[in-house]
């Protein structure tokens, strides 16, 4: 089959711009090539000349230091804006399958963003662990040219009736919006660190913990990424493939996972608590209340975890059923019938009817779901530990300010007293660490008695299966929500 840009049909008529150059099709996906070159020609020789190592101001025993606003919408952003551009790649393939020659323009472009897309965060990374934050000029300039080119195209759909039906007008107004998005982070990054644009730059001084050669634990000051993947623990696990590694190879804990860094933000919680509460209103829910506003922040984000985990879960057999009902289909080729500029346009529905489309989104939907399921449970378990710390320190404090022969009338030592309290602050600490699991059924419960979520399934097995099955998830969630609802003060008492 011939091989062309725009193609070979029709004596080449795609190459022509008798209605004007804009209302080309193939020339306005030519112009979104362009901030694309422009981004890997302007990063690539510098990520391979390795300016990072020699232009660095700040001099810090890890390169992990995070300091540019909005860093982790950018990394959210731009794994949003390759999930899009992989659906346009796989679209522009499907489009072009049926034409009578190969039109690179479908596709070429977003598989060009794609690679300008991880160029970008590479070379975001490089500046932000370097501390050279002028470089990122050069992202400006790319976010601003890939806006307006992808703009100038979404506008170009419109004036040619092409509307939401059709799958590449939609995936190109999320394009629209991501690279919109990306814009602005990089000018609040220059309205925060003035590092252009105004005579005298913003100084950030490094972390407290960055600079202590102690602290080997770099979860809260590593990448997006390098978090969800924990990628930063590959030198401790080279270590302990080794020898067995001990507390001194661990290191310090940072700063804001310290137990007297827990205990005073539970003071300030239970001090503000108390001042807004009455005598008459003082009690459990006061407790509940300041521990919520100490570290409910984290387990909200826990369960929201856990919920996106077990929503994603309901995709796996979506997408199994409906590549079986594809190949049961015998695998015919699909046709689509409208054609605008020249080209074929895929609807949504012809999108996600194809197998291959279906099982890259099988992959990635389960790829999340562990990603999430992990976020959670470190979340969940982080926090249940920084609480015990935080409310052990509280109870030892109080008890060093009492005498022993008062508590237990000499019995008792005061080391005694502590470990015999401490299991009612393990106990809490496990109500953290499940406290996620209380919403996650229900939430998992209520999408399986949803039709079109249960239709395939109806259709694989019986509606009685299902039907059982949604029975005993609602059973099963009232006996595990009980014991969550039982109040247990008498530590603080």
């Amino acid at each position: 089959m011939p091989l062309a840009f725009c193609g070979t049909e029709n004596h080449s008529a795609a190459y022509r711009v008798d209605q004007g150059v804009l209302n080309n099709g193939c020339f306005v996906d030519a112009l979104n090539v362009v901030p694309h070159v422009f981004l890997l020609f302007i990063t690539f020789p510098i990520l391979f000349i390795g300016w990072g190592s020699q232009s660095s101001k700040v001099h810090i025993h890890h390169s992990t230091w995070l300091h540019f606003p909005g860093h982790n919408l950018r990394w959210i952003l731009t794994f949003m804006l390759l999930f899009v551009l992989v659906c346009e790649i796989a679209e522009g393939i499907l489009s072009d399958g049926v034409t009578e020659s190969r039109h690179l323009h479908l596709y070429m472009p977003a598989g060009m963003a794609f690679m300008a897309a991880i160029t970008s965060v590479v070379y975001y990374h490089n500046i932000e662990t370097s501390n050279f934050p002028k470089l990122l000029i050069a992202l400006l300039i790319y976010w601003t040219l890939a806006f307006i080119t992808k703009t100038i195209k979404f506008v170009k759909f419109y004036d040619h009736a092409i509307g939401f039906s059709q799958l590449r007008f939609c995936l190109t107004g999320l394009l629209v919006i991501l690279y919109g998005m990306l814009l602005l982070v990089e000018i609040n990054v220059i309205r925060v660190r003035r590092y252009i644009f105004f005579k005298t730059p913003r100084e950030v001084k490094p972390p407290e913990d960055l600079q202590d050669l102690g602290v080997r634990f770099l979860q809260p000051f590593v990448n997006l990424l390098s978090k969800g993947t924990y990628w930063w623990m590959n030198a401790f696990i080279k270590t302990a493939h080794r020898k067995p590694i001990d507390l001194r190879a661990i290191g310090k804990l940072p700063i804001a996972m310290r137990a007297l860094t827990n205990y005073q933000r539970l003071c300030a919680a239970f001090d503000a608590q108390a001042r807004k509460d009455t005598q008459s209103q003082q009690g459990a829910r006061a407790i509940w209340r300041a521990l919520c506003h100490a570290f409910g922040r984290r387990l909200v984000l826990s369960s929201t975890f856990r919920i996106l985990a077990d929503l994603l879960g309901f995709a796996g057999p979506l997408c199994i059923f409906g590549i079986v009902d594809h190949l049961g289909k015998e695998n015919h080729v699909f046709q689509p019938k409208t054609q605008f500029l020249g080209v074929y346009f895929v609807s949504s529905q012809e999108f996600l009817g194809n197998a291959y489309v279906l099982a890259v989104l099988l992959f990635l939907a389960l790829l999340l779901q562990r990603t999430f399921l992990q976020a959670s449970y470190y979340v969940a378990i982080e926090t249940g530990i920084n609480l015990r710390g935080a409310i052990q320190t509280k109870i030892y404090n109080k008890i060093m300010h009492l005498s022993t022969s008062n508590l237990s009338m000499g019995e008792m030592t005061a080391g005694q007293i502590c470990n015999l309290v401490a299991i009612d602050t393990n106990q809490l600490m496990w109500f953290f660490f499940l406290c996620p699991n209380l919403w996650a059924m229900p939430s998992t419960d209520h999408c399986g008695r949803d039709p079109p979520l249960l239709h395939p399934w109806g259709q694989c097995l019986d509606w009685s299966s299902c039907h059982h099955s949604a029975g005993s998830c609602t059973v099963l969630c009232g006996h595990q929500a009980l014991p969550g609802t039982a109040e247990h003060p008498g530590i603080f008492q």
